[in-house]
């Protein structure tokens, strides 16, 4: 029944009227979703179950809440939550989500460039974060045992997201496969959670310089990303935490990626990319089920390129707390995913120092590690 009204609710205003006076009062919200959906509805509406949807409204209570006026009623905090996530689910039209919550074009827009900038600011230290001490020991363990990669703490890659060619610089945002994007750059950790992330560079930009000018390198440089107390000695070679990558990034003592295959690669070499390749996997599911849920991100929005880059990150957010409260990921949301193919990276050869020797060293212990330690 839900999903054959909200079918109607695209159609033209003359139908939307006709199913208005057969609700006789009330908006959608108000008369379908707080008076009767069942779980399974949540899930494929709003991309998160009830309860999930529950803590998230507590937890933005205290930033979203407004008072009665003389002149109007304040719309009240769960209605900006759910209108928020109806447009990064669905990319939706203003104009339809204001039919289908009882509200004004001009009321959708405000209320969705509010929800992602409160998001950014507030939720994203909460919510994407490096991970510290047990949590930390759980991420390697995690990767070590189910994924047979040591002492690995993330995995990171690059991904496109499309939009509309800006009226200013509109070139420097036209990418490798022929569309504008801006980029956002993930680093994911086992169970496809963000625990990095760094939005809005534009689509020509190759991944290797994103990441050269992101924290997340200027840290690890600096030995400040991980503890030092973290290391261990695999093979007489003492191996950092690390993060892994493919071949479009640097090889660092703290970064990396497989050996190049020209066809003559040994045994050893290629089972160790063998074992990288499937634990780096988990960055590239991550970024899957990112737009499998939130589907704004492989439209060609328009915009402020600043708040795409808050809706790119509330969706990051957002798609953290699902994973955290382990919420079913419907296989059914990937299809629409093939339609933007990713822009193909050429790698990059950065500049050699200690770090680029260090992890030429480090590698070649992992090398013999997975060796030892078939999986």
């Amino acid at each position: 029944m839900f999903q054959s009204l909200i079918s109607e609710l695209s159609r033209p205003k003359t139908v939307v009227r006709s199913v208005w006076s057969r609700q006789r009062s009330g908006s959608w919200w108000d008369v379908i979703v707080e008076g009767g959906f069942e779980e399974d509805d949540w899930t494929s509406n709003f991309r998160m179950s009830q309860r999930t949807f529950d803590f998230l409204c507590q937890e933005l209570e205290p930033y979203l809440a407004r008072e009665d006026t003389r002149f109007r009623q304040a719309i009240n905090v769960r209605k900006r939550v759910a209108v928020a996530l109806w447009r990064l689910a669905t990319n939706a039209d203003y104009r339809t989500i204001g039919h289908l919550f009882g509200i004004s074009k001009g009321s959708v827009c405000v209320i969705v460039d509010e929800f992602c900038r409160i998001m950014t600011e507030i939720m994203l230290p909460r919510y994407i974060k490096i991970p510290t001490g047990e949590d930390l020991d759980k991420v390697i363990e995690t990767f070590n045992q189910k994924l047979g990669f040591p002492q690995c703490a993330g995995a990171v890659d690059g991904s496109h997201i499309p939009i509309k060619a800006p009226t200013t610089f509109h070139a420097d945002y036209y990418n490798r496969k022929g569309w504008y994007s801006i980029i956002l750059q993930g680093v994911v950790d086992a169970a496809y959670k963000f625990i990095d992330i760094n939005v809005g560079w534009p689509g020509k930009v190759h991944d290797a310089r994103v990441f050269a000018n992101s924290a997340i390198f200027k840290n690890g440089e600096a030995s400040k990303l991980f503890p030092e107390t973290k290391a261990k000695e695999i093979n007489g070679v003492r191996i950092p935490v690390i993060i892994i990558a493919d071949a479009a990034y640097p090889l660092l003592n703290w970064v990396q990626k497989p050996f190049p295959d020209h066809g003559n690669l040994s045994q050893e070499k290629l089972h160790f990319n063998y074992r990288l390749s499937r634990a780096r996997m988990v960055v590239e599911n991550a970024f899957g089920r990112l737009k499998g849920r939130w589907h704004c991100l492989l439209k060609q929005n328009e915009g402020n390129i600043d708040k795409m880059n808050n809706v790119v990150a509330s969706c990051c957010i957002l798609h953290n707390i699902c994973e955290m409260f382990q919420e079913e990921f419907d296989p059914d949301l990937l299809q629409e995913i093939g339609s933007v193919a990713e822009p193909i990276q050429h790698v990059v050869t950065m500049q050699e120092n200690s770090s680029s020797r260090n992890g030429d060293a480090v590698r070649y212990a992992l090398v013999q590690y997975c060796q030892d330690t078939d999986m």
